[in-house]
């Protein structure tokens, strides 16, 4: 089964109150979708990374997306990883301020995940930086992963 990297704003949608808001909404619905239709699909991965950021704020939302993470397996933070979105931010193809969202590629990189699920698309999922990102990561000598959201990964799953 391939590898995927789970990102902190996936298990925020899934586990979040139902919004009023449209376009957050549809995320939560996608999200759960996939979460239940499709999750069994891959072999779950996520990093120390999201949940340090999953604990963060209002702490009974801290607590249902910490419940959600719990039986997948943490992929470590290491050197390796931080030197990369180092050099992610480096060459500005991030901000400073998304470390973070660097480190997450990073980490999915250094381990040679199959694919990074992710909702930001400032950051992560975002089709106009990704091309340089992956040029970056693969010139380091580590393998990108596929990065999409889960809307992306329902594939036939996408019309039930």
């Amino acid at each position: 089964m391939p590898r995927l990297y789970l990102e902190t704003s996936v298990v925020s949608y899934l586990t979040a109150r139902p919004s009023s808001d449209i376009i957050t909404a549809a995320r939560q619905l996608i999200t759960t979708r996939w979460w239940s239709l499709r999750r069994t699909h891959f072999e779950l991965v996520t990093s120390e990374l999201v949940l340090e950021e999953a604990a963060r704020g209002d702490a009974d939302a801290a607590a249902r997306r910490l419940a959600a993470l719990e039986t997948i397996p943490l992929l470590g933070v290491t050197q390796a990883a931080s030197e990369l979105a180092g050099s992610i931010v480096r060459a500005h193809l991030l901000p400073a301020s998304a470390f973070p969202d660097a480190l997450h590629i990073a980490v999915a990189s250094i381990h040679a995940v199959e694919y990074l699920l992710t909702w930001n698309c400032s950051h992560i999922a975002n089709a106009e930086l990704l091309p340089d990102v992956t040029a970056l990561v693969e010139e380091a000598r580590f393998n990108m992963p596929f990065v999409c959201t889960p809307e992306e990964l329902l594939g036939d799953a996408h019309d039930r």
